[in-house]
């Protein structure tokens, strides 16, 4: 064959492909950035949990459900609850609720469920309230009331009373669970080894902040989640049941101790993302 009938036709050949080349480009450019408009718009920002800890406890025992719900991209506040009247730590967490930019999902623990439910009411911010083993006081209800409304508590027996001068010069009491007694009433799903650190950290809590009653709880106009502790010997389960329904929360169970967020995180951290998903 002829060298210049080769050489035309390797030009004709060379010049086929470059205009399907030419093509296939010109079709990925027009069809990529349609694609990626549905795939990569942008992301609403999560809310910020805001975890509020109960009596005998400091926000240390929320570590593993913070180190979830930061996995998954949440912002977290853990505050630590002054643990000494129901008023004034309502108002100190409402300090906190202030300093904070944006959508919140507001979980407590215990006694730190009195506190959520008067600190939110009002705050626009808070769009969904979750309580784990907690209170969901009416208002003028306290603590004490609850936990003694069904059996089941041992709490009363594993307490021991410490006297304290207040500020103003007035007496309180403090109240802490025996070293002796804590695993058992408090976390028996936790390695001893964990709960003879925690027996030794608790944090007390004035008898007075247990019985003050509650005033017009956020529960009543924010939806709420609840998890209850089957194995709770702080909050009897029947009277965990009794609150969620009569706030018609959302509500799941767990087999666990009064230390829910210790012993089981990662469900806890399901029931809080279950609230914050539901944040528009």
């Amino acid at each position: 064959m002829n060298p210049r009938s080769l050489t035309r036709r390797a030009r004709t050949s060379l010049t086929v492909l470059a205009g399907i080349g030419i093509a296939a480009a010109l079709t990925a450019t027009t069809i990529a950035p349609a694609s990626a408009d549905k795939t990569t718009g942008p992301q609403r920002p999560k809310p910020t949990v805001v975890l509020v800890h109960g009596a005998f406890a400091d926000s240390t025992s929320w570590n593993g459900v913070v180190k979830e719900l930061r996995h998954d991209g949440y912002p977290v506040v853990a505050v630590a609850n002054p643990l000494r009247s129901l008023s004034g730590d309502s108002a100190y967490l409402k300090d906190v609720l202030a300093g904070i930019e944006g959508p919140v999902v507001l979980a407590g623990h215990s006694y730190g469920g009195s506190v959520i439910s008067n600190a939110a009411t009002g705050n626009k911010n808070v769009k969904a309230l979750v309580y784990l083993a907690a209170f969901l006081p009416e208002k003028g209800e306290s603590a004490v009331d609850l936990s003694g409304k069904y059996p089941g508590s041992t709490l009363g027996d594993a307490l021991r009373p410490v006297p304290f001068t207040n500020p103003d010069g007035s007496q309180g009491t403090d109240l802490y669970i025996q070293n002796d007694k804590f695993r058992h009433q408090f976390a028996a799903d936790v390695p001893r080894d964990r709960t003879d650190l925690m027996a030794v950290t608790q944090r007390p809590v004035a008898e007075a902040a247990l019985a003050e009653g509650a005033g017009e709880p956020a529960w009543k106009s924010i939806p709420s989640w609840v998890l209850i502790a089957g194995q709770d010997l702080n909050i009897p389960p029947k009277a965990q049941q009794f609150m969620a329904e009569r706030a018609g929360a959302h509500t799941a169970k767990v087999r666990a101790s009064h230390a829910v967020s210790v012993s089981q995180p990662e469900k806890v951290t399901d029931v809080i993302e279950d609230a914050a998903h539901s944040v528009r």
